[in-house]
């Protein structure tokens, strides 16, 4: 049983990391990843490290991007998912999170955003560069997902442990 929704798909997408395709629909495949993405051809160091891993990004961090003077679309970070209300990376290990009707992903750590130059992140009150990062899961179960699609949440059985990173 799900927790109820708690958040929405913003866009998916599927392909190389610098030719993604924006498609209006996506397959997660379980044990394998998105479909048609570069890791599931194999060719990514992220496969290897981890069967069928997918990336999940909150769009609020987008968001701080764009506060910075920074504007980037969903799927600009590496991301294959982008999410709204959710504050994936506060999640316990293990937690499960419903997308669409059907897929299902297993969080397994925090993930880093590739490829950003530190002046562009936004800055705390001391001036120091605070960081910000989306998640790395396994896909558990098949499914198609769509933008607006909601997000479910499942805790997973306490005592809960932080996400490591990934």
């Amino acid at each position: 049983m799900y927790d109820g929704v708690v958040g929405r798909v913003l866009r998916r997408d599927a392909g190389d990391r610098d030719g993604r395709e924006l498609r209006t629909r996506v397959r997660l495949l379980a044990g394998v990843g998105v479909e048609g993405d570069l890791g599931v051809r194999g060719a990514s160091r992220r496969r290897r490290r981890g069967v069928g891993q997918v990336h999940l990004l909150p769009a609020e961090v987008l968001d701080e991007f764009a506060e910075a003077g920074h504007e980037l679309e969903p799927g600009e970070l590496g991301e294959n998912v982008t999410t709204r209300g959710i504050d994936l990376a506060r999640l316990p290990l293990g937690t499960r999170l419903q997308l669409g009707a059907h897929a299902v992903v297993r969080l397994d750590g925090v993930r880093g955003i590739d490829g950003v130059r530190l002046e562009v992140f936004p800055r705390g009150g001391e001036g120091r560069v605070v960081r910000r990062a989306g998640v790395m899961a396994v896909v558990e179960a098949t499914g198609f997902l769509s933008p607006g699609d909601a997000v479910r949440i499942r805790l997973p059985g306490l005592p809960y442990r932080p996400l490591p990173s990934a």
